[in-house]
């Protein structure tokens, strides 16, 4: 899991609860506590997924281009950080006489796979409008 997922979700969430308003990168960003050059880098990949459309200039921004109601978790984790469960690195030398050493990654790579797939499993059954309803109980909480 890397934090482009979480910022992806929480500026879909956001346009979300901000149903056909337009929402520039620098109120985004304000929103989600990051830099507006980091909130363009995630909506370029929101918006070549599908999920927002853009209006450049003057009063220009993002909007919510899917349905949040059945546009899942595991969507929006698939377009920006798949695979990301599995480091790019691994202990071990498949080419050493140990045991340990030489089967460690085929053992993790197995279990970095099965992971993977209960995570997407899990994150599937979760919506955009399913994580802005959570929030917005945790204000009637307050």
């Amino acid at each position: 899991m890397n934090s482009d997922f979480v910022i992806a979700l929480h500026s879909l969430v956001l346009l979300a609860n901000l149903p056909n308003q337009m929402a520039n990168s620098e109120a985004i960003a304000e929103n989600v506590c990051t830099n507006p050059t980091r909130i363009r880098k995630i909506m370029s990949i929101l918006r070549k997924s599908g999920y927002v459309k853009t209006k450049e200039g003057i009063g220009g921004g993002y909007v919510l281009s899917c349905n949040p109601e059945k546009t899942t978790l595991s969507q929006i984790y698939l377009a920006m950080a798949t695979g990301s469960l599995k480091p790019s690195w691994c202990t071990g030398d498949p080419d050493q006489a140990c045991v340990i050493s030489s089967n460690t990654q085929v053992v993790m790579d197995q279990i970095f796979t099965e992971a993977e797939m209960h995570l997407q499993s899990y994150l599937n059954q979760i919506t955009i409008s399913n994580v802005l309803e959570r929030i917005k109980s945790c204000e009637q909480k307050e």
